[in-house]
């Protein structure tokens, strides 16, 4: 399931001066970056004209549209803010690591989740959350533990499973849910 994401930003605009000039490199260029699409910088084109009744100064700038479509293949790390509309808001199966920077096992565990986004990509979307900077996530679902690893679908929480278990345990329990 592919998602594509377009973005347009800037703005044109013509003035007309008989002394001034603005240099082209007096503008500031910046690389935004929203939801994994990629504004590019705007471009700036000056151009100068002299006629006998007047001197004319057009300055356009001209924004460049960039598309990005992707399938997600990668696991997503979600807060406390971005939960609702990432995991609980899924329209597919979606499999959350809660773990934590200093947990032995969750480094275990890690890369695991990391192939299953991969080999599930287009059916299931893979999240992790760390539990020391939103310990408020991790205290509505119960965990105690870390890591666990939660199954949902359709917003709801499935299944459960705790500690750094085998990838088959974790793709046996995910099969259950996707489609």
């Amino acid at each position: 399931m592919a998602m594509e994401r377009c973005f347009q930003m800037g703005s044109s605009f013509t003035s007309r001066a008989t002394t001034t000039l603005i240099p082209a490199n007096t503008h500031r260029r910046r690389f935004t970056s929203i939801d994994n699409a990629l504004i590019k910088p705007s471009t700036v084109a000056l151009t100068v004209t002299t006629s006998s009744s007047f001197s004319k100064l057009r300055c356009s700038i001209r924004s460049r549209i960039v598309c990005k479509s992707s399938v997600n293949d990668q696991v997503e790390v979600v807060t406390d803010c971005t939960w609702t509309e990432l995991v609980v808001a899924a329209d597919l199966p979606a499999v959350v690591e809660f773990w934590a920077p200093w947990c032995g096992p969750c480094r275990m565990i890690a890369p695991v989740v990391d192939e299953l986004a991969k080999e599930y990509s287009g059916r299931a979307v893979c999240f992790k959350i760390n539990t020391d900077d939103c310990p408020s996530v991790a205290s509505q679902y119960g965990i105690r533990s870390i890591p666990t690893v939660l199954f949902f679908k359709n917003g709801e929480k499935k299944e459960s499973v705790i500690g750094a278990v085998p990838k088959s345990t974790l793709i046996a329990t995910l099969e259950k849910y996707v489609d």
